[in-house]
């Protein structure tokens, strides 16, 4: 719909009185009020956030119907539309910045509306926003319930799916580079070394701890306020009401939902999101780790690690010819860097749960969704642009390896630390491989030195003496 000139209105009441809307929306005086009321940030409910109050309006329509609290066709036609406005068909028609009222009852009023207009737009009878497809309702448990449903559905059907094909990417690389050997690295240091396969292990170990994290935090996140109300009472819901509407909701859904045993809880606080949020932190700071550790793996080529060779994607200069930075693993730090951002303002906004409401919820919502979507989309594009076409640089690795004089350690149990020092010390000073400085400064032949400094071995524990 082009609305651009369309500058007509009409006009809508509310309970404070009559007000003009632009004639092409859907949406009624409450959200046009906020509209008028909250020009602060431009940013908008999220997509996720919308689909979630269409599958609680819908479900709440089957739900008051099943209860005979509302006539069939009103609730055919109140379902109709909320099915709609999950799908995304009218995601315009909802204009509300999301720093608004604290309760989010702008953008609850606003689905009520949209849905109200496309019902009694598209049936023979007159559906109420309030009244019909509010009925049963509050804002308190419908907006802290739509953060729930839609911080579940992101992460089951987005990010979990995004963290497996990562780890599957990290196995996938970890077998290939499973004998290829390098310098590991304490304190930025030379240390013993490891293979590749078990750098890529490790990383694969923390995006699967990541998982299990969140998928704990999830079933948490599952309860469902929604029939708690006003306050947490049930006032003007059916006792039934809210354990119904989190069945209608698992079953449209398939996620596992449930009634909160204590709406209390969920309308008051938002310890559910501040937890779930705090695992994404968890997750994006192994990301960032990863990243990094990318990022210094590949970096010189000349004058750095040169471990690795990223792909190279794009310029990374305007005025360095042939220049190529390391974009993938920075655009992540960056996204892990907003992820972290986010969690604390999502935990400041778990503390205003002043009395019997939380009165920072649209902005948990909107920090929460981002987070779940960015940590998703930034897991694909790392594996797939940065994790799966990295090579080796076999030469550069295998010359570092051979310098390096910390693999004397391997020597303590047999020539003991003092002299293990002197010798790592003498190879530092002179530039010299270890071995062949160890064949003047201990009595074991060369042979016996390959053995206790083979690289591979060491990576496997040693030659056990």
């Amino acid at each position: 719909m082009n609305t651009e000139h369309d500058t007509s209105t009409r006009t809508e009441h509310d309970s404070m009185g009559e007000l003009q809307v632009p004639s092409w929306a859907l949406w009624g005086a409450q959200t046009q009020r906020a509209v008028e009321n909250f020009p602060i940030s431009g940013l908008r409910v999220p997509r996720a956030f919308i689909r979630a109050l269409g599958l609680i309006k819908g479900a709440a329509a089957k739900v008051n119907e099943a209860l005979g609290e509302l006539d069939a066709e009103r609730s055919a036609a109140i379902q109709s539309a909320a099915r709609r406005v999950a799908e995304g068909e009218y995601d315009e028609h909802f204009p509300i910045d999301i720093f608004q009222t604290g309760s989010g009852t702008s953008s609850n009023m606003n689905a009520n509306e949209v849905i109200a207009h496309i019902a009694t737009r598209e049936s023979d009878v007159e559906v109420h926003p309030n009244d019909h497809v509010n009925m049963g309702q509050s804002s308190n448990d419908v907006i802290p319930t739509a953060i729930q449903v839609s911080a579940c559905l992101v992460a089951d059907e987005e990010l979990l799916p995004a963290m497996k094909h990562l780890r599957g990417v990290l196995d996938r690389r970890a077998a290939e580079l499973d004998t290829v050997v390098k310098t590991g690295r304490t304190h930025l240091m030379d240390a013993m070394p490891v293979t590749f396969g078990q750098e890529l292990e490790a990383w694969s170990a923390q995006v699967d701890s990541g998982m299990k994290r969140i998928k704990s935090a999830l079933k948490r996140v599952r309860a469902l306020p929604q029939g708690g109300t006003a306050v947490g009472t049930g006032i003007n819901a059916h006792p039934e009401f809210g354990s119904l509407v989190a069945r209608s909701l698992r079953e449209s859904t398939g996620f596992r939902f449930r009634s909160s045993s204590n709406y209390f809880e969920g309308i008051s606080s938002q310890d559910a999101a501040v937890e779930l949020s705090g695992q994404l932190k968890t997750y994006a700071c192994s990301l960032m780790k990863i990243a990094n550790d990318l990022r210094l793996m590949n970096s010189g080529p000349l004058a750095g690690i040169g471990d690795i060779e990223l792909p190279a994607l794009q310029p990374g200069s305007s005025i360095m010819p042939g220049k190529v930075n390391p974009v993938i693993p920075e655009a992540t730090c960056m996204v892990c860097a907003h992820v972290i951002g986010n969690d604390a303002a999502i935990t400041v906004g778990g503390q205003a749960g002043n009395f019997q409401l939380n009165v920072m919820l649209p902005m948990v919502a909107f920090n929460l969704l981002q987070s779940l979507q960015i940590l998703a989309s930034t897991s694909r594009v790392l594996a797939d642009s940065a994790i799966a076409g990295f090579t080796v640089r076999t030469d550069r690795v295998n010359q570092a390896l051979d310098r390096n004089p910390i693999l004397v350690t391997a020597l303590n149990p047999v020539i003991g630390y003092e002299l293990g020092a002197a010798t790592a010390k003498q190879a530092y000073k002179e530039g010299r491989p270890i071995l062949e400085v160890a064949l003047e400064t201990t009595d074991l032949d060369e042979d016996r030195l390959k053995e206790l400094l083979d690289p591979l071995e060491l990576t496997r524990g040693g030659i056990k003496s």
